[in-house]
């Protein structure tokens, strides 16, 4: 059993979001994100995974494929599709989020 104290030592960064990495294998990775005030991820795309985010401390603006910000805080879950484009951004607070995605990004390479 492995655990994770997922608000102890969190490290932010003044010029972008940091993504630090707390579980990484062949069977997917577990980010922290840490964003502070206006600091955003662009939108991108996980192509060969779902992408889940919970949101646990701040609050955030998240949009899908259509651009459309929601306003999510602490305890919401966002589910993205495989393939499906999608951006985050910390308005007024500090954001933290855990991302969880089924496979590491050299995982589906090696399997070419």
């Amino acid at each position: 059993m492995k655990t994770y104290q997922l608000l102890e030592g969190l490290q932010f960064r003044d010029e972008i979001p940091y993504a630090q990495p707390l579980l990484v294998n062949a069977e997917g990775r577990i980010l922290r994100f840490t964003l502070q005030p206006g600091q955003a991820v662009k939108e991108h795309e996980a192509p060969h995974s779902p992408v889940y985010i919970i949101v646990v401390r701040g609050n955030g603006l998240f949009a899908g494929p259509d651009g459309q910000e929601e306003r999510l805080g602490a305890g919401s879950l966002i589910v993205f599709d495989s393939g499906e484009r999608h951006s985050l951004r910390a308005d007024t607070d500090e954001l933290v989020c855990i991302v969880i995605l089924h496979e590491a990004p050299l995982a589906h390479k090696k399997s070419e």
